[in-house]
């Protein structure tokens, strides 16, 4: 696995808009070109349009070679010979406007062989030496339908990742990522240790695809897409491109078609939406079909969400963090960090919109947690809004497919999937996730009046030799019993230091929890929560 270190790890952090991009499109396309099945990407063909944020808008693409076969003699991938009999009989795409970006510098290539008329895109030497052509895909956008991948992660960094969890955890990675998605691009990276025993990621998001191991698990991934992308009428893909729908159209199109989803209750439950997807269960020839009778008439809605009420603060918890990690219109994630024992939010779907005439309801379901502790309330005839209230959640575990059979593997995030059905299709998912502090170990208890308070929270994982994400999270050496008034108010904690001193009554004051603590990055591995001395 090669290392990654974005940038040194000085990436601005920027907010850009999600609109601009439809004005840079229609810009007239001027580029170079290498060799033929080659293009380059130059310096002069990008314009920096944000801090830290590129359009390739004088890249033009080369004309198809139609001569060329539209797989390759080689090529023996299930739906091959599917996408073989629809190129003789139909007016299929077979890759017309699309490029292939490797971003790995190699490590995991994509065998142009396999493939013949798929353009794939070279960096000039100065952009190389920029780093924009390896890692994670975000910083150029380009004016076409965008296949890529990166076998990379970060290995010898203070805070290990795969590139998927980086883009979760770092506020530029989430602010482009879903510019891609809405844009035409797909990118596959692999889960590399975050989705194995334990899943690490802190919410589940339709804005790349990640494949389920490490160096190479993303090639089943990259050849059913191409497989797919060629196979969509010519008209169909034109219709997707200008709406800007291939990337979510090819997650549904891949979702429904896992070797685990017979039926549409298969597709609304949580089996065919995992954090990362496992190749043994792709059916690339059941994609291409599916694909090749997609009409623009029938393609669903991109579901988009935003939340109009929350108790989920600004700053939350002794440390005063933000639960507010990621709000886009296909994945919005939640932290927890309060002591409550139940929150809730309100969302709404009011902003999605149809690419067609089709009438469309829409469908809220949960796919992973404890249905018990999840209420889920859509609101009014249509489904539109739904009000969500989500209890504390122990870790459990959930029984996945493995290299080797069955595995066990921790989870401890909620996810709540939004869909949207037009009476043909239902949509690619769009997301609401809250992410559990598995680390800390919590007591709730029940009152006689059947509520449930905190009672206790030893933070000490360091001590236990308890995981945390280290961008997120952090460990402190006690333990709290929390004391309650009268009224059932918090008012503070009888604090036991993990050495066994007691540190006596501390009060809470939730305004002023910024002023009362601070975290510790001596050890960026292991963040320190400290009490700041009064």
């Amino acid at each position: 696995m090669i290392d990654m270190f974005t940038r040194k790890c000085k990436v601005k952090f920027v907010a850009i808009s999600f609109n601009f991009l439809s004005c840079a499109l229609l810009v007239v396309f001027l580029g170079s070109q290498t060799k033929a099945g080659e293009l380059l990407l130059t310096k002069q063909d990008i314009v920096e349009v944000e801090p830290s944020f590129w359009a390739a808008i004088e890249l033009t693409l080369p004309k198809q070679d139609t001569s060329l076969q539209i797989v390759g003699p080689r090529n023996s991938q299930h739906g091959v010979r599917l996408l073989r009999f629809y190129n003789s009989q139909r007016d299929i795409n077979a890759f017309r406007g699309v490029i292939y970006d490797n971003r790995d510098r190699g490590h995991s290539p994509f065998d142009p062989a396999l493939y013949p008329r798929l353009t794939h895109l070279k960096y000039d030497a100065d952009l190389v030496s920029g780093e924009f052509d390896f890692g994670l895909a975000g910083r150029i956008l380009f004016p076409a339908v965008v296949l890529g991948n990166s076998s990379a992660a970060l290995e010898r960094s203070n805070a290990p990742r795969s590139l998927p969890r980086l883009a979760m955890t770092n506020a530029f990675w989430r602010s482009v990522t879903p510019i891609l998605y809405s844009n035409n691009h797909i990118y596959i990276y692999p889960e590399h240790r975050d989705h194995d025993a334990d899943d690490r990621f802190p919410v589940n998001w339709p804005y790349m695809v990640t494949s389920q191991g490490s160096s190479g698990s993303d090639q089943r991934f990259l050849s059913a897409i191409a497989l797919t992308l060629a196979a969509l009428p010519h008209d169909t893909f034109e219709f997707l491109r200008a709406k800007g729908l291939i990337a979510p159209t090819i997650q549904m199109i891949l979702r429904r078609n896992l070797k685990t989803v017979s039926d549409r209750a298969d597709y609304l439950s949580g089996v065919a939406h995992p954090a990362a997807f496992d190749r043994r269960l792709i059916q690339s020839g059941r994609m291409v079909a599916d694909a090749a009778d997609l009409r623009p008439e029938d393609i669903p809605p991109l579901v988009k969400l935003r939340v109009v009420e929350e108790d989920f603060a600004k700053a939350a918890g002794l440390a005063g963090l933000d639960e507010r990690l990621v709000d886009s219109p296909a994945a919005i994630g939640r932290l927890w960090r309060g002591f409550t024992w139940e929150r809730e939010l309100v969302v709404t779907a009011e902003d999605t919109i149809a690419p067609n005439d089709r009438p469309f309801a829409f469908e809220w379901r949960l796919l992973r947690g404890d249905p018990d502790l999840v209420q889920i309330e859509p609101q009014g005839h249509d489904g539109l809004t739904a009000k969500i209230r989500i209890a504390w959640h122990e870790p459990w575990t959930e029984v996945a497919l493995g290299r080797r059979g069955d595995i066990s593997r921790r989870m401890s995030r909620v996810d709540i999937g939004v869909f949207a059905n037009n009476g043909v299709h239902d949509s690619a998912p769009s997301f609401i996730s809250i992410d559990f502090p598995e680390h800390q170990i919590r007591n709730y208890v029940t009152l006689t009046n059947g509520e449930k308070r905190l009672s206790s929270i030893d933070y000490d994982a360091k001590g236990r030799g308890s995981y945390f994400d280290p961008l997120l999270y952090w460990s402190a050496a006690w333990t709290d019993t929390a004391r309650y008034d009268s009224d059932n108010t918090l008012i503070g904690w009888d604090r036991l230091e993990s050495d066994g001193e007691s540190e006596g009554f501390v009060r809470h004051e939730p305004d002023a929890a910024t002023r009362l603590y601070e975290i510790s990055r001596r050890n960026s591995r292991q963040p320190i929560l400290k009490r700041i001395a009064q």
